[in-house]
């Protein structure tokens, strides 16, 4: 059977040929974008689990995950981005980086968890492919960029939803005073958002040249 599909091939008209390649490069595409998703899952489980137990600024672990989901947006897509951000919020979850906020309000620390994980994912993707054909670094670098922005952005409007009535609580429960506790909580927040900005910004043109070779991959 497949020495007659090879002897096929050859003896097929030319467009039917083009057919064939098209069909076997696009499958071989669909394999490549299925392990870079998987091996992108991994890195943000193993970036985000090491973030939450090395938080650098008060109750707030930085979300090195970012830079996984950006990569993963860029390089396989929007649903991919999704996917890859809302494992990042299983694991912020499952592993207690939110157990601050989960003891006022579980309803709301998912909520708010899931949809920041969700909505930098698909943010990241989204702008990628609006800015792909004119200019791939530009596009590589605003994917990295509106990642935390998004992620801290969505972050905040759940608090300001969720956790508005409960801010006195929350500051002293991680040993501030009342007076100026909500305002060193959130330049805790900003000094976090400002490191993970930072680093995805560093992080953007190594981005630009893994896509640079898997362009040239693809072409071979």
């Amino acid at each position: 059977m497949a020495n007659s599909s090879f002897c096929n091939f050859f003896t097929a008209p030319d467009g039917a040929k083009e057919d064939f390649m098209q069909t076997t490069n696009q499958r071989r595409m669909g394999t490549r974008r299925l392990v870079l998703a998987a091996v992108m899952t991994a890195l943000v489980i193993i970036f985000q689990l090491l973030a939450t137990f090395t938080a650098f600024f008060g109750p707030f672990s930085t979300a090195m995950a970012l830079i996984p989901i950006a990569i993963g947006a860029t390089m396989c897509g929007v649903s991919v981005g999704g996917w890859l951000g809302l494992v990042f919020g299983i694991v912020v979850l499952m592993s207690g980086g939110a157990n601050l906020f989960l003891a006022f309000d579980i309803p709301g620390t998912f909520v708010t968890v899931l949809a920041k994980g969700l909505a930098c994912g698909l943010a990241a993707g989204l702008v990628y492919k609006l800015l792909e054909k004119a200019n791939r670094y530009v596009a590589a670098v605003a994917a990295a960029i509106v990642c935390p922005v998004v992620n801290t952005g969505v972050f905040l409007l759940g608090c300001a939803v969720f956790f508005l009535d409960d801010a006195a609580r929350i500051a002293e429960a991680v040993g501030l005073t009342d007076k100026a506790g909500m305002g060193v909580f959130f330049a805790l927040a900003m000094a976090n958002f400002a490191l993970e900005l930072v680093t995805n910004i560093v992080l953007s043109p190594v981005v630009v040249r893994i896509l640079n070779i898997r362009k040239r991959a693809a072409k071979q």
